[in-house]
């Protein structure tokens, strides 16, 4: 591929293998509202969702603006608690984007997780600096599955959406990614091969990619 591509990546499970603390985040909140949440619904009700379309499925309601706000931001705390002991990128993800910044290649986060847990997570890894925009939900009205998020972090890069590679790890993400027009490489922290063999290539963990078979994706 001769022209210049783009990498834009989800954070919770593609950055780090949030999920598992994200998961048991949910289940206490839910208990202390004395909400029905059930571990094995977790990824279907919650994983890749903003936290609006989550407490909304969890709680089998609607809340306004500022409840969703809120609440949402009490449920992160808990996240933060959980996760703020121990937090390292995934396997193979700090040398994954060296090779990509080393290629001149220009990257993106783009994630429906509040401006919060961004900070939280950037400040805690150090790797804002790889990275040259990042969005977050506060950011776009609509999240994924809608493809907006993605589409606007290409406007922002300066690149062609056709030229972008999400890389994702829920089924919303992915298909947000797909509507944007985008390749799609899945990673398999959140869900099975299967559940993701709908995108362009799905890997275990970022050993699996090089930049040879990142521009075989364009073929």
């Amino acid at each position: 591929m001769k022209e210049k591509f783009a990498v834009i990546f989800d954070m919770d499970g593609v950055i780090i293998d949030s999920n598992p603390y994200h998961k048991e985040a949910w289940l206490q909140f839910a208990e202390k509202y004395n909400v029905e949440l059930k571990e094995e619904e977790v990824p279907e009700k919650i994983f890749g969702k903003t936290n609006t379309t989550a407490l909304r499925d969890v709680f089998q309601k609607e809340f306004s603006p500022e409840e969703n706000f809120k609440m949402g931001e009490e449920k992160e705390a808990i996240y933060r608690e959980l996760h703020g002991k121990e937090m390292v990128p995934i396997t193979g993800f700090r040398e994954f984007i060296q090779m990509l910044k080393d290629n001149g290649i220009p990257m993106a986060v783009a994630t429906n997780a509040p401006v919060s847990n961004v900070d939280f997570i950037m400040e805690k890894t150090g790797l804002r600096h790889y990275f040259d925009v990042v969005i977050d939900a506060s950011s776009v009205k609509h999240g994924k599955p809608d493809p907006e998020i993605y589409l606007k972090s290409a406007e922002k890069l300066g690149v062609p959406s056709q030229h972008c590679i999400v890389m994702e790890d829920s089924v919303p993400g992915a298909e947000a990614g797909i509507r944007a027009g985008m390749k799609v490489v899945a990673i398999t922290t959140s869900h099975s091969k299967e559940e993701l063999n709908h995108t362009d290539l799905v890997i275990d963990g970022y050993e699996e990619l090089s930049m040879e078979k990142l521009i075989s994706l364009f073929d």
